[in-house]
């Protein structure tokens, strides 16, 4: 059999997702996936069910299962999709030298599983949407018992599209499973426009057929996690439509804006969300539960994924502390210094207030780079819930008696090597959102119960803004119930700060984001579309976001900005000359030019060895706004499937 062919036509069906439900032996005994018929499968509700639940660690992802490192395609490192994915970003630099993803020297791959052109999950939804009906008789031919089913395939074949397209642009779109001898098997890419009207098609059906279906966020598919999913889609093409302008279809984004910003508006008018807040660093907090998101009083989460530690777990946690750098294919190393800069002040304005590179006039509340952390005081405190702070949680944290301590353990300073076997942060900015300071959940190994949150009200907010300001119909009410609400959230005190409350008519200037706009990017940015993008780096970073961000608003370009750490100040030099050993102070010795390198100004190098880049700064070329399909695929369908320009098997 064509080995194509044969990775369509057989899905299998993993019983260990099936464990989580009762069984039906019945289901079990199912025929080869190639011999199943209208005859023989999907006769009843809990058949339904039972397919169903296969369908949902495909596409829910979480933070895995078991060992949880292995990569999700194309990540450049392995474990939880939502920590890994911003390695591939200006967000984060892992340990080592850089990916070739990153300095233009990947090689288009053979098999499709390296860059996610797979198509078997996708047969299995078409399967169940061609079969489903074989269980009206059992319930009496009532469709509309059915209905939610249909909801959660239509779902499921939303989510599968909707990566398609991110990742490859035009693809074939396929309505049905296929068989041995069906000539969609060898069908040519379809235009962007049919796979996008599709989509926004395939995503209405499960919001449709879900109609009334509520529920928990660790439960079944219901219709606001249709509505998100149908915002995601609706913001990503109707943002790409307008910023590629090279695809001349600006003049048809605004559908897909107005379904955006239609789902969104239907979440929040539900009631059923709101921000998770009311307790310490509730920002830091939230990424930090465990089980049942409504045991906490989660409101925010949407959508989740959770872990009982017995029949599922992960090692997520024991991979981000104390195994973090020990591999290059799990999520190591550090924020960038391009990172830390977006954060405001907590008087709502950026570090530098007016002047040109090299000659910026400071936020009076910032306090530079030239002391220890310095940078990371006064400033929005979500910055200090994202990243370290050497004195505070993480940087005080004993794992092995789960004590956080500063007298009982001193402070623990976060190594900078840039190629050490454990622990390194490479630029200094250590990560702590999702680090949970949990002893037992630090050893959980392949049980770990850290909940994954995979859609939360906090990113409704931000597709509402930003779709309305891409519109031009964004208002004051708006932004009050939208940006202004994450940044209450947050912690920032509009009474004592009145500009940091967000507002049309006084948007700060930023000269040195504005300046890198400017040179980076073959479009002008707004003050209000800036500040939106700013507001969703800093609430967003580290959940799966950023990549996907660059690609549609085609700024790929920004990684072009050199990729720096933090600045290794006579203070940090004495601070880890090798004398600072024991508590309560402890900081493993960093020799410049050798653990450690510098630029002109004192900053932290990343990747400073690594091949084809210069001065740490990674490469950018437009045709990787599209990833290349596999040589493989391209050789079966001969002439019909053509590849991505610029990646190898592209037509000259």
């Amino acid at each position: 059999m064509n080995k194509k062919i044969f990775k369509y036509i057989s899905f299998g069906l993993s019983l260990t997702a099936l464990t989580m439900q009762s069984c039906n032996d019945k289901f079990l005994d199912l025929n080869p996936e190639t011999e199943l018929s209208k005859d023989n499968s999907l006769t009843s509700e809990m058949q339904l069910t039972l397919y169903l639940n296969n369908l949902y660690p495909k596409y829910i992802l979480g933070h895995g299962t078991g060992w949880a490192d292995g990569k999700t395609a194309p990540n450049i490192v392995g474990g939880s999709h939502l920590l890994a994915s911003d390695f591939m970003t200006d967000n984060m630099v892992k340990f080592g030298n850089i990916s070739s993803i990153l300095d233009n020297t990947y090689v288009t791959p053979n098999a499709g599983s390296a860059v996610n052109w797979t198509w078997d999950d996708l047969r299995s939804v078409h399967y169940f949407l061609k079969n489903y009906s074989n269980a009206l008789p059992s319930v009496n031919n009532d469709a509309t018992r059915l209905k939610k089913y249909l909801g959660e395939a239509y779902f499921f074949k939303a989510m599968d599209y909707y990566r398609k397209i991110m990742l490859f642009g035009d693809v074939p779109w396929i309505s049905s499973d296929l068989n041995i001898d069906s000539e969609e098997l060898y069908k040519p890419r379809d235009s962007r426009k049919l796979v996008a009207d599709s989509l926004l098609n395939t995503v209405n059906l499960a919001v449709a057929n879900l109609d009334g279906v509520t529920g928990r966020a660790d439960g079944r598919i219901n219709q606001d996690m249709a509505l998100f999913l149908k915002a995601r889609i609706g913001l990503f093409e109707g943002s790409f439509r307008t910023y590629h302008q090279e695809l001349q279809l600006q003049g048809t984004a605004k559908p897909f804006l107005d379904a955006c910003i239609e789902a969104c508006e239907k979440i929040i008018a539900s009631g059923r969300y709101a921000l998770y807040q009311g307790v310490e660093n509730s920002y830091w907090k939230l990424f930090t539960l465990k089980k049942d998101p409504s045991a906490d009083a989660n409101k925010e989460a949407i959508l989740a994924k959770v872990y009982d530690g017995t029949l599922v777990g992960h090692a997520t946690q024991r991979y981000w502390d104390q195994n973090n750098s020990l591999s290059g294919a799990r999520p190591a190393g550090g924020a960038t210094r391009s990172l830390v800069d977006e954060y405001l002040c907590i008087d709502g304005k950026p570090i530098y207030l007016t002047g040109a590179a090299g000659n910026y006039s400071s936020n009076p509340l910032f306090k530079g780079y030239d002391g220890l952390w310095s940078e990371m005081e006064n400033r929005d405190p979500r910055l200090k819930q994202t990243i370290n702070y050497p004195g505070e949680n993480r940087s005080l944290f004993n794992r092995t008696d789960g004590t956080t301590s500063l007298d009982k353990n001193g402070i623990t300073y976060p190594r900078l090597s840039y190629n050490v076997g454990a622990g390194t942060s490479v630029t200094g900015y250590l990560p702590i959102k999702h680090w949970m300071a949990d002893r037992v959940e630090n050893e959980a190994t392949t049980v770990g119960q850290q909940t994954a949150i995979e859609f939360r009200y906090a990113e409704v907010l931000l597709m509402l803004a930003e779709a309305k300001a891409i519109l031009g119909t964004l208002t004051q009410d708006d932004l009050d119930k939208t940006i202004n609400k994450l940044r209450q959230r947050a912690g920032f005190d509009f009474a004592k700060y009145p500009d940091s409350r967000l507002q049309l008519g006084n948007i700060p200037a930023d000269p040195r984001l504005d300046e890198i706009y400017a040179s980076k990017l073959a479009y002008s940015v707004s003050p209000i579309i800036r500040e939106i993008r700013r507001e969703r780096r800093v609430e967003m970073v580290l959940e799966d976001r950023r990549y996907e961000d660059l690609l549609r608003w085609k700024a790929g370009n920004l990684m072009t900005v050199p990729l720096r750490g933090m600045k290794f100040t006579e203070a940090k030099k004495k601070l880890y000359d090798g004398t600072n050993t024991q508590k309560p102070i402890i900081a493993l010795k960093e020799v410049v030019d050798k653990d450690i390198f510098l630029d002109t100004e004192g900053f932290i190098i990343a990747y400073p060895r690594s091949n084809n880049i210069v001065n740490g700064t990674p490469v950018w070329a437009d045709y990787r706004y599209y990833w290349p399909l596999p040589l493989y695929d391209l050789t079966l369908n001969g002439s019909k499937l053509t590849q991505n320009p610029g990646w190898l098997g592209a037509n000259k």
